[in-house]
């Protein structure tokens, strides 16, 4: 078994960014290795809840990834079992691996310090962590092009004042 650990500076607050890591209207934002979009984000944000996201990458192929929350600290940690329902590394077929997410604030935002731990191979690593980090560059960028400011009063302009109802809490 493997991990990879990736650190992250957002420029807004733990608050917003666990937001745009556990509402489907943010993980839209974000999710996926490439400029491809999410077809599906579904979250049940509650500690034995699940969680859906499927995405399509620009060379037309579909990946699907689902599991379950482990740990929640609202704004600070995240901690998911994942698994690829469809899609992903062959090497991880029918596998589950753990993701967490540590998140510290900082002057100007967020430290985001995101591990995949429990990864097969050294391939299927290296495979995640190109995934991954194509995923967070594009969180990073989502929030300094929508500029989203550390000092905001908690609502962004992506909406999240309307997501808690989808996520079913």
């Amino acid at each position: 078994m493997t991990s990879l650990t990736l650190v992250r500076q957002i420029r807004a607050r733990p608050s917003i960014v666990f937001e745009a890591l556990t509402a489907p209207d943010g993980i839209a934002q974000w999710w996926g290795p490439d400029g491809g979009p999410v077809l599906l984000a579904e979250t049940d944000v509650r500690i034995g809840g699940r969680y859906r996201v499927r995405f399509r990458r620009l060379d037309g192929t579909e990946h699907e990834s689902a599991g379950e929350y482990l740990e929640l600290v609202e704004s600070k940690r995240l901690v998911m079992s994942w698994q690829w329902i469809s899609g992903g590394v062959p090497e991880e077929v029918g596998e589950v691996s753990r993701i967490e997410i540590d998140l510290k604030p900082i002057d100007g935002g967020t430290e985001m310090t995101f591990t995949h731990a429990r990864l097969k191979t050294e391939d299927s690593r290296a495979s995640h962590e190109q995934g991954w980090s194509g995923a967070l560059d594009k969180l990073e960028r989502h929030f300094s092009t929508e500029r989203i400011a550390y000092d905001r009063l908690g609502k962004s302009q992506t909406g999240s004042t309307n997501l808690h109802a989808k996520r079913g809490q």
